[in-house]
């Protein structure tokens, strides 16, 4: 494969979005002895060479769709295609959606992440996406045609292992949160994998597909083409569904918390001696307050073993908490909780919220940065009280990243929330006068900034006439007094022609 065009790949290539993508720790993982109905049932149906299957798992927030998501992927990277190949496995590629980042968030690189995966597991595909790429180099532009990529990066690589895999299992791909995708590109990202998975001139091949139970989403799948293709895993028990059911929310789950429980406390007690192990009286109130979703079960263990406090007094403040919640209560009533037990619930959960915001993370020294004196006074404080909700590094250049995406979701709107005097913000407005104080603050003192911009302005004669931005009117502010609406019209510009980004904006003020 010419190194050029697999130069260009790899660039375009989401690596973060790969189920083991070090920008996706902690991985969520089902815990061994957990799931294990479930999972042998999704290998059994991955196994299957007859007809290739769209595995629709869903279900609502925190029942541990993507930790059965990487536990399948990581299986399938465990297994060979063939007995003599060292390189191939079952594992073809995966693409983990997700809101904490922007590139994450689109289906515009879907296939090229896809196209490079399957181009490092099967070296002969090489061939094939560096020919589609040299014919056609438009095709790795994020705003080109959906269908122009799939049929270019995926249907034609697939399309030439169609003799070389028809006596091998079936390679997977790994499709994760697809609901944290962009809601107008869904419908046709379904349409396109249906349509490949329809293709007679591929070989067999798997999907597994998991997301919450939106609408969009099933209105995409429940289409009339889409339904001998699809095989439905679902919270929903009545046995009405697209395909067969199987339950992702059903008894066998309440053994798999209790273990959940069981092994977290032992790990516990072997970090800290003195740690008695709780009664199984204790690991049943907790087990039946978390109410079948996992991700109520691993924040109570993240509030009690925090790593600060002593989880003796922790336990005791959850078993306190928890009184009160109600098996299968919305995982919201629990985040109030947790936000009572802050020095000042209000301000933690204004940090929250604005944690929540950020397109991408941020190191808590950026945020506070980014916040200025009074709101960022004491973010490292606050948000160190909110290690249930988010991973806060030990090496401050890390971002600070948010566990799960239901806590975004109860940052975001603030009528999820009912703390009492909850006194809420508008996150991405004060995010944005943040982003111009700072600006403006810096003009100044920036000649490097200066130059980019003078040197914008000596090629403005490249600008098309009629458009609305001239390039001479944005950048009017140099030869003139700066005026501040002036400076944010030529910034804002700047932004969008030299496509920096936040984070890299705030890393050059601390040079």
């Amino acid at each position: 494969m010419d190194e050029g065009t697999w130069e260009k790949l790899s660039q375009v290539a989401v690596l973060g979005a790969e189920y083991d993508s070090p920008e996706r720790h902690p991985h969520p993982k089902c815990l061994k002895e957990t799931r294990a109905k479930l999972l042998e049932s999704i290998y059994g149906l991955l196994d299957k060479r007859e007809k290739r299957q769209l595995i629709w798992l869903h279900g609502t927030a925190g029942v541990g769709k993507s930790a059965v998501a990487f536990a399948v992927a990581e299986r399938m990277k465990g297994l060979k295609m063939t007995e003599e190949t060292k390189i191939e496995t079952r594992l073809a590629g995966t693409f983990f959606f997700s809101r904490k980042h922007t590139e994450r968030t689109t289906t515009g690189h879907f296939f090229a992440t896809l196209a490079y995966q399957l181009a490092n597991n099967f070296p002969s595909v090489k061939n094939d996406v560096n020919k589609a790429i040299y014919e056609n180099p438009a095709v790795l532009d994020s705003s080109k045609s959906l269908r122009d990529q799939m049929m270019a990066l995926f249907r034609r690589p697939l399309w030439h292992q169609q003799y070389r895999l028809r006596k091998c299992p079936p390679p997977v791909f790994v499709v994760d949160a697809l609901d944290e995708c962009q809601p107008e590109t869904v419908a046709d990202l379904i349409s396109l994998l249906g349509e490949a998975l329809r293709d007679p001139e591929l070989p067999v091949f798997h999907i597994l597909l998991t997301s919450r139970f939106e609408e969009h989403i099933r209105k995409a799948i429940q289409k009339d083409e889409m339904r001998t293709l699809v095989h439905e895993i679902s919270v929903n028990t009545s046995g009405e569904g697209v395909g067969g059911i199987i339950s992702l929310d059903g008894e066998d789950v309440d053994n798999d918390i209790w273990t959940f429980f069981q092994h977290s406390f032992t790990e516990l007690r072997n970090r800290h001696s003195d740690f008695p192990q709780p009664t199984a009286d204790i690991i049943m109130r907790l087990a039946n307050r978390a109410g079948r979703r996992f991700i109520v079960a691993s924040t109570m263990m993240k509030f009690v073993d925090d790593g600060y406090n002593d989880p003796r007094d922790r336990l005791e403040l959850m078993l306190d908490l928890t009184t009160k919640l109600l098996p299968g209560t919305e995982v919201y009533e629990l985040y109030n909780r947790i936000l009572s037990t802050c020095s000042n619930p209000n301000r933690a959960y204004q940090h929250l919220s604005i944690v929540a915001a950020l397109a991408d993370p941020l190191p808590i020294s950026q945020i506070s940065k980014l916040l200025g004196h009074g709101q960022g006074n004491d973010v490292e404080t606050t948000l160190k009280q909110l290690r249930s909700f988010m991973d806060i590094p030990t090496d401050s250049s890390r971002p600070v990243n948010i566990y799960h995406s239901s806590i975004r979701d109860y940052a975001s709107d603030s009528s999820n929330c009912s703390l009492p005097g909850l006194q809420p913000i508008l996150p991405h407005s004060l995010l944005a006068s943040s982003s111009f104080r700072l600006m403006i603050h810096d003009i100044p003192s920036r000649t490097t900034l200066m130059d980019a911009l003078l040197e914008l302005k000596s090629q403005n004669q490249a600008m098309e006439p009629h458009d609305p931005r001239n390039l001479q009117q944005s950048l009017a502010f140099i030869v003139e007094p700066p005026e501040p609406l002036q400076v944010l019209m030529g910034l804002l510009w700047l932004r969008g022609a030299r496509g920096s980004g936040l984070r890299s904006w705030l890393g050059t003020l601390d040079g």
